[in-house]
């Protein structure tokens, strides 16, 4: 073969390469949802061949990275304000339903096989409680033998929508754990060892004799991690499953939220999940790059009508279709795409 057609050839490939690449998906934020977005994105390339290249980073870094304009969607498990949206070009919708679940590790207890409620795992983290046999734990769990081991609290260090909906859940039960540090996706922790996504929560939890943290649903069961039932609202003891995050997200009225705006924690009713919440996708209304985010709405629309089983198989909750109608609409009439639309159908 000749170097002329050999370099051709080349340079051929490298065109085909490079488009490919170009048509892969950019987003980048929350590690809450990443376990069901990693399986959306393997069945979505095996499907059409477009890729999706997310960076679990956590929220914040999510709304950054939108934000600057270096990602075609971000994610947060924070829902922003409408007039933060509205200042900054921005729309978000909910892409799917979880739950974050408390997550010990002590010598002895089995997942499941222990009971908290909120005021006490808010005592914990205002370094109240430091034993894990103190008389509040005893009393909720008078059937289980629980050791003198002092508690390690673990927190998330990064700006992360799973510490927005684990403060707001404990600054709902406790005044003071409200007063002193609040709800937000950073807060100053007064106790504890701070780790770097649920990936590094889980970890340090797992490693940790005594220690207590939470992480989303699936990195408990991905790890086999021992986890806590909970008292929820309405005095009912419950456990994290699919069902009992539904139970917390049956009351959501979407329809009338604004911008989407919706914090699903601390919901009444007998079954519901206390730490539920939804992941949001935030987008431009203008999109610099109209055809990527296309793409990016394919992909979603593509998730939200073949993915859920993926998301039940994980323990997340789909969302519903009354739901998906109105994410529809809001794409149709309120972001700038390329082209004719691609959700419909």
């Amino acid at each position: 073969m000749s170097t002329a057609k050999t370099l051709t050839l080349m340079a051929a490939a490298a065109l085909v390469a490079a488009a490919a690449q170009a048509a892969d998906i950019s987003g980048a934020g929350a590690t809450f949802p990443y376990p069901v977005y990693a399986k959306w994105a393997d069945a979505y390339k095996r499907d059409t061949g477009v890729g999706l290249n997310y960076q679990s980073i956590g929220s914040g870094g999510g709304i950054r990275q939108i934000e600057a304009k270096t990602v075609t969607f971000g994610a947060s498990d924070m829902p922003l304000e409408p007039a933060q949206l509205t200042a900054a070009g921005l729309l978000q919708f909910p892409a799917i339903i979880g739950g974050a679940v408390p997550v010990v590790h002590i010598n002895g207890v089995r997942p499941g096989e222990l009971l908290l409620d909120g005021p006490t795992i808010a005592a914990i983290y205002l370094g109240e409680i430091t034993a894990w046999n103190d008389p509040r734990i005893q009393r909720l769990n008078p059937r289980v033998r629980l050791p003198a081991t002092a508690i390690a609290p673990v927190y998330r260090s990064d700006g992360s929508g799973t510490n927005f909906l684990f403060t707001n859940y404990l600054s709902k039960v406790s005044s003071e754990f409200a007063q002193k540090i609040g709800s937000s996706t950073s807060v100053q922790w007064p106790v504890g060892i701070g780790a770097k996504g649920n990936e590094g929560v889980a970890n340090m939890t797992v490693r940790t004799d005594g220690a207590i943290g939470y992480v989303e649903f699936a990195y408990a069961l991905q790890n086999h991690m021992s986890y806590a039932k909970l008292v929820n609202r309405d005095g009912k003891i419950v456990g994290p499953s699919t069902a009992t995050f539904q139970a917390a997200a049956a009351n959501a009225d979407w329809a009338h939220a604004d911008h989407y705006y919706m914090v699903l924690t601390d919901q009444p009713g007998a079954r519901s999940w206390p730490i539920t919440g939804a992941s949001f996708i935030l987008v431009y209304s203008a999109p610099p790059d109209p055809a990527a985010m296309g793409e990016a709405l394919k992909f979603f629309a593509w998730a939200f009508k073949s993915g859920g089983e993926m998301a039940k198989k994980l323990d997340y909750v789909p969302l519903p279709e009354s739901l998906v109608r109105l994410i529809e609409e809001t794409w149709r009439t309120q972001i700038a795409v390329r082209g004719a639309p691609v959700w419909t159908g």
